[in-house]
Order: structure tokens, then C-alpha cells, then sequence
């Protein structure tokens, strides 16, 4: 991420202080530079808007944060209820039966953008996904994300469930700055579960393929 931010500037010739040097067709946006705290663009950037599997950085965040508590350790294993097996959209692909490590949740929440593991982990720290969907709420508050709603962990469609432009760049940079030692599974370019479903191992993230130098 911080050298996509790093390609924009270069590319487009933004200077610091400039944030509105340039426009998107996009209805909101935050470009933000990690490493000097520059604003590059800001377009209805406080408007609530459905986050869709960006939810997600949120869901990790909380999983992070576990495993800095020492609450989780990367090789606990969490069980999987049904509901999270049936979960439909993106997936994992885990079963009743199995018992995956917190590290391979994470992977497949950030490589494959599980549903069904996102699942796992808010039944694990949360008891259930919607007492787990208040606590991410209630973080993000704490972390300065002012314009978000969670009501799930995935991101699934809910008419409440929403975040802003802005805060998804908050939580971003949050997460590259205070998680540096997770950071590298976000440049992931695949990931096998079990070789459950063999083709079902490719990084969901586009930049990746793009030879811009993005890392995440």
C-alpha cells in the first residue's frame, strides 16, 4: 500500500498540501500517504457508504488485536458452526469438521476473502457474529473511525451496516502502522486451504497483478 501511494504521487505529480490535485469518477474517495501524512484526495470522504469485503480490514483488526492481548496465538485452532459453513459469497472453504488455526483464518479472511472465516473468528472472539459486529462498532469508534456501522463481519449486504472513505483509510493505515508484523500476509499472492478446492487459492486484490508496485 504505501507504494501505491508512493506510485500516485509519482505518477500524477502531487505535491504536499495539494489534496485536491486531481479527481476520480469515483462517488467517494481517501487517498492518504503513510509515510508523511498527506491527504492526496479527499471526495465525499465523511459519507457513510456500504463498505462490501472491505469490512474485513475491521474484522482483523479485532483478530490483530487478540493476538497482541494475548487472548489468540496464531496456532490456537476455532471451531466452525454451521453458520459459518454455509455462509455464502467468497470463501474459505471450511467445514464442521475442521478445526483451522488462527493463521490460516487470517490468510484466508485476507488472501481469499473467506466469509465463511471471518465467521469463525467473530464466533471465536465474539460468541456470536452480532455481539461480534457491536465490539468492531465500538472499536472503531476508539480508533477514530467516526462514520462506521458494523452489523456483520464480512461486509454481507445490511441496510445499517456502513463506512466511510475516510475511515476506510484510517483503519488502513492503522492496521499498516501498528500491525507491521502481520503486514506481509496482505502481499499474499495465494493461499491453499487443505487443497479443498484447488482453484480457490488466488489473491481476491487486483493490485497485486498490476506491476505497480503495490504490496497490498
Amino acid at each position: 500500500m504505501r507504494a501505491l501511494l508512493l506510485k500516485l504521487v509519482t505518477v500524477l505529480g502531487i505535491s504536499a498540501g495539494s489534496a485536491q490535485a486531481f479527481d476520480t469518477n469515483a462517488t467517494s474517495a481517501w487517498v492518504y500517504d503513510v509515510n508523511t501524512g498527506t491527504v492526496l484526495l479527499e471526495k465525499n470522504a465523511e459519507t457513510p457508504i456500504p463498505p462490501a469485503s472491505m469490512s474485513k480490514l475491521m474484522t482483523l483488526n479485532m483478530v490483530f488485536e487478540a493476538l497482541e492481548s494475548g487472548r489468540l496465538k496464531l496456532d490456537d485452532t476455532l471451531p466452525v458452526s454451521t453458520k459459518a459453513w454455509q455462509m455464502g459469497g467468497s470463501k474459505m472453504f471450511v467445514e464442521p469438521r475442521d478445526t483451522p488455526t488462527v493463521d490460516q483464518l487470517i490468510k484466508g479472511i485476507i488472501v481469499l476473502s473467506g466469509n465463511d472465516a471471518c465467521v469463525v473468528v467473530a464466533e471465536g472472539l465474539g460468541g456470536t457474529e452480532e455481539a461480534f459486529a457491536r465490539q468492531m462498532t465500538e472499536r472503531g469508534r476508539q480508533i477514530g473511525l467516526e462514520h462506521s456501522t458494523f452489523r456483520n463481519s464480512t461486509g454481507w449486504p445490511d441496510p445499517e451496516h456502513r463506512m466511510s472513505a475516510e475511515d476506510l483509510g484510517i483503519l488502513a493505515a492503522h492496521l499498516i502502522e501498528e500491525f507491521p508484523q502481520y503486514y506481509a500476509n496482505f502481499g499474499l499472492t495465494e493461499f491453499r486451504y487443505m487443497d479443498r478446492v484447488p482453484s480457490n487459492r488466488f489473491n481476491r486484490n487486483p493490485l497485486l497483478r498490476l506491476g505497480i508496485g503495490a504490496e497490498a
